[in-house]
């Protein structure tokens, strides 16, 4: 069964339709909200600067996609599993000397 429905976001005064599963709608509603909010306090910081909605939107996806390089910065776990790796190798090396 197809679970996607269409909503509509307002990104930079624009509409959009998108057709989303109906588990993601809230994040996708969520996510617009944070894009509008974010444009609003660029608007208001550089208020003298008369920066047209494209310099706002080029602001935001860079603060943005900067936000999610840092997050995935974090959630890198090869740094462990390397570590676990070698644990495990170092194990078996002892266990089989044992034996032998």
């Amino acid at each position: 069964m197809n679970d996607k429905f269409l909503i509509h976001v307002e990104i930079a005064d624009k509409t959009y339709g998108l057709w989303i599963d109906r588990s993601e709608e809230e994040l996708a509603r969520k996510a617009a909200k944070q894009i509008k909010n974010k444009i609003n306090q660029y608007d208001e910081r550089f208020a003298s600067a008369d920066l047209d909605m494209r310099d706002l939107l080029a602001m935001v996806a860079l603060q943005l996609s900067m936000h999610n390089l840092q997050l995935e910065d974090r959630n890198d776990t090869t740094p462990f599993t390397d570590k676990i790796f070698q644990l495990t190798n170092q194990i078996e090396d002892y266990l089989t000397k044992r034996e032998g």
